[in-house]
């Protein structure tokens, strides 16, 4: 507790700008811990006491028989603001604070996006040469862009956000989901306020 508090001061004091859309890579596997769902509403908890307007938790899923039972489970997680739950299917666009993915890869929301488009243009409704940047956002299911993604356990991302992420600072973290503590997520806040932000430049 008191190595957070000391975390904790350091961040107030720091003149960075905290992340306002944080989000988190987690597995099937790692919900399926002692102890997962709750780490989670705490983290939720945290990201908005520090700054966060918007959380995001992509689940990766290998095994997608499993995706109704976390789409229950994760229904009635103690959160602090409302929650929109998407899964492999849905269309309706996530615009709630807090925004899970359950097995909705990027790959696959972005294909779906990209079918829609071409439907638009076979229906001559839209152009090819008017398709912009414009009309995929508001074509994802997930359209915001984070400004902070926070993967633990491993140094790699999975099929995660593909296209809004492409600006968004990466933080790795060894620690994995079950061990996830408030001091760790202080630290990839901290880490996030020392980068220079270049969105590409």
């Amino acid at each position: 507790m008191l190595y957070d508090a000391y975390l904790a001061a350091r961040l107030r004091h720091h003149p960075g700008e905290p992340p306002a859309h944080v989000a988190v890579v987690i597995t099937e596997r790692d919900l399926l811990e002692q102890g997962a769902y709750e780490t989670l509403s705490a983290l939720f908890r945290w990201a908005f006491a520090y700054g966060a307007e918007r959380v995001t938790i992509s689940v990766s899923v290998l095994d997608e028989s499993v995706i109704p039972t976390l789409r229950r489970e994760l229904a009635d997680i103690t959160a602090p603001e409302p929650v929109a739950i998407r899964r492999p299917g849905d269309t309706e666009r996530a615009t709630d604070p807090i925004q899970i993915s359950i097995g909705l890869g990027g790959k696959r929301e972005f294909t779906e996006t990209v079918r829609h488009l071409a439907a638009a243009v076979d229906e001559g409704t839209l152009s090819p040469d008017e398709i912009s940047e414009r009309d995929i956002d508001d074509g994802l299911v997930f359209g915001d862009e984070p400004d902070l993604v926070i993967k633990t356990g491993a140094e790699r991302l999975s099929d995660f956000m593909i296209w809004q992420s492409v600006y968004a600072e990466l933080y790795f973290t060894d620690v994995n989901w079950r061990d996830f503590r408030k001091r760790d997520y202080l630290r990839a806040l901290l880490e996030y306020k020392r980068r220079t932000r270049r969105f590409g430049r």
